[in-house]
């Protein structure tokens, strides 16, 4: 953290705060703090995927994060589950990316693609010609989407042929390539939250009989191979991974997820991944066992090691200090405040979000956030 200027000595709470401003490498990415933005669906694109125009402007805006990670992103048509979401497969848009990918790095920004292929966690009414979603197993999730009716329950899934699975592999391999044409500084591989690599994952959603069902191995073996594909197009140190072992959120769950996730951990070893992010919590209070067996399951990963979920500015310091993590990924910290950093760094006030805005709409409280004034001390005092 630079700690130059001529105020006075920093407070105890910017001594605090300061192992969120020490500099950190994420493989070919050098990062000047470790106040990361999460991904984080908006549902603000064209209806074919391609990012509105006030996309630029939302992410330059907050270029001062250490890595911005992007909103999901679908690697193809059957990979999509709510609307107005974007996608990385097409030539449109790749154009419209590159538009937000330039300004973000205008403004001295990094910004990385999240890959994602949501699987069963669709409706047939956003797929090409209806289509009933992709799932490792015939077997419909507990969950709703978001249509143009509104929330609607996910359509009854398909199991994957063999067939379906290589094309999607070279999906993401595809979307990947895409992405650092777009001018992306690499790519995030969703495998999280419920979503398609998390349903081969987890025992509850994969009861197929093949390779890629019923050992912990053969449930991994989708994950190696999308890994394998997007590390070949794009290289590892431009690639990393999202999971969220103890999370439930889209009808997912596993019998033995310490198990589970310990071997996915130790899978991601070899590749050299840029990083691994956990989601640690997502919402509300979570048990310190929960805590203690992700805490076990991430410390098996050689590489840098990023946490999320309902963090404050304290707390994820104290995690960095006591090397539990490597940074920490602010979700609804960096909507409602684009200058997250400098505020952190000035003890100054947060903003308010709005829960209302967070998904679709326009300009407000999407671009209309308040900075600082101008004319506020942008360095932090010495110590």
């Amino acid at each position: 953290m630079s700690m130059s200027g001529s105020v006075g000595a920093a407070t105890p709470k910017q001594q605090e705060l300061k192992p969120l401003f020490e500099p950190l490498k994420l493989g070919q990415l050098e990062l000047p703090n470790r106040i990361l933005m999460a991904p984080l669906t908006r549902n603000r694109a064209h209806a074919d995927g391609t990012p509105k125009e006030m996309a630029a402007t939302y992410y330059s805006q907050r270029a001062s994060a250490g890595l911005i990670i992007s909103e999901a992103t679908q690697i193809s048509p059957m990979g999509k589950g709510y609307i107005d979401t974007p996608g990385i497969y097409e030539d449109r848009h790749v154009e419209g990316w590159k538009a937000v990918t330039d300004a973000v790095h205008e403004k001295g920004g990094r910004i990385i693609c999240q890959l994602w292929h949501v699987g069963r966690i669709s409706h047939t009414s956003l797929l090409p010609d209806g289509a009933q979603p992709h799932a490792p197993s015939a077997i419909a999730a507990d969950a709703q989407t978001f249509t143009p009716n509104g929330f609607e329950p996910t359509s009854e899934p398909k199991a994957m042929t063999t067939d379906d699975i290589k094309r999607t592999v070279d999906d993401y391999a595809h979307a990947a390539k895409q992405a650092l044409a777009a001018g992306f500084d690499g790519v995030e591989v969703h495998a999280a939250n419920g979503y398609l690599l998390d349903q081969f994952i987890r025992d509850k959603s994969n009861k197929r009989e093949d390779a890629y069902g019923g050992s912990v191995e053969n449930r991994l073996r989708f994950l190696r191979e999308v890994l394998d594909g997007v590390t070949a197009a794009i290289g590892a140190d431009r690639t990393g991974i999202r999971l969220s072992p103890l999370g439930t959120f889209n009808d997912i769950s596993d019998s033995d997820p310490e198990t589970t996730f310990s071997e996915a951990v130790a899978l991601l070893n070899p590749y050299g991944l840029a990083y691994c992010h956990f989601l640690e919590r997502f919402g509300g209070d979570v048990p310190d066992t929960d805590l203690e067996t992700l805490g076990r399951i991430s410390s098996g990963f050689d590489g840098p090691y990023i946490a999320n979920g309902n963090f404050d500015a304290e707390e994820a310091a104290r995690w960095i200090a006591k090397e539990r993590c490597d940074a920490v990924t602010f979700g609804k910290l960096f909507i409602a405040n684009p200058d997250l950093p400098k505020r952190l760094a000035l003890g100054a006030a947060l903003n308010d979000w709005n829960q209302d805005t967070f998904y679709g709409g326009g300009e407000e409280r999407y671009i209309d956030y308040p900075f600082l004034e101008e004319d506020i001390e942008e360095e932090t005092p010495k110590g």
